[in-house]
């Protein structure tokens, strides 16, 4: 057994579980309402599948997207295909969960990022799994803006004693 929980990996486990949760749904009922994924992936994973000439052009990360037009959308738990259109030209593609970097659904705000350490970075230790590594960035904004001191207004504090027997 380790030292430390590796709240990390944790995290990147559960974030890869709900993009297969909502991919799911979408393979079943298509997409509701506005909804749209930017899904930026990294091409050089040696399990994503995509045509050579998508390769060649895109040879770090792509950035695709799920909205008006796909097909074949096949979920499993390591990663999805798709067939996406590029320009008129149907271009079928696997995608493992590892390899991706972002998604995003643009129609509600709602973003997920992956980050990976750079083998410099591996000397750092307690440094290393802050929540921006994690994918909660976004979160630390809000957080700044209230001073330490302050507290909301409409906050209530609750004793939890009236709820013991």
């Amino acid at each position: 057994m380790s030292d430390t929980i590796d709240y990390g990996n944790l995290m990147h486990t559960a974030m890869r579980g709900l993009i297969q949760k909502v991919l799911l749904d979408v393979a079943k009922a298509g997409l509701p309402g506005q909804h749209h994924f930017f899904i930026t992936f990294d091409t050089t994973h040696p399990e994503v599948e995509l045509a050579d000439w998508l390769a060649d052009r895109f040879p770090e990360d792509m950035t695709i997207v799920m909205q008006h037009w796909f097909d074949n959308l096949d979920v499993t738990d390591d990663g999805f295909s798709v067939t996406l259109n590029f320009g008129d030209q149907p271009e079928a593609m696997y995608i493992p969960y590892d390899a991706i970097r972002t998604f995003v659904d643009p129609s509600v705000e709602f973003g997920l990022r992956f980050e990976t350490q750079d083998e410099d970075d591996e000397e750092e230790t307690e440094e290393a799994h802050d929540l921006t590594e994690v994918g909660l960035e976004e979160i630390a904004p809000i957080a700044e803006d209230v001073e330490p001191d302050e507290t909301p207004q409409d906050a209530e504090v609750v004793s939890l004693d009236s709820f013991r027997k």
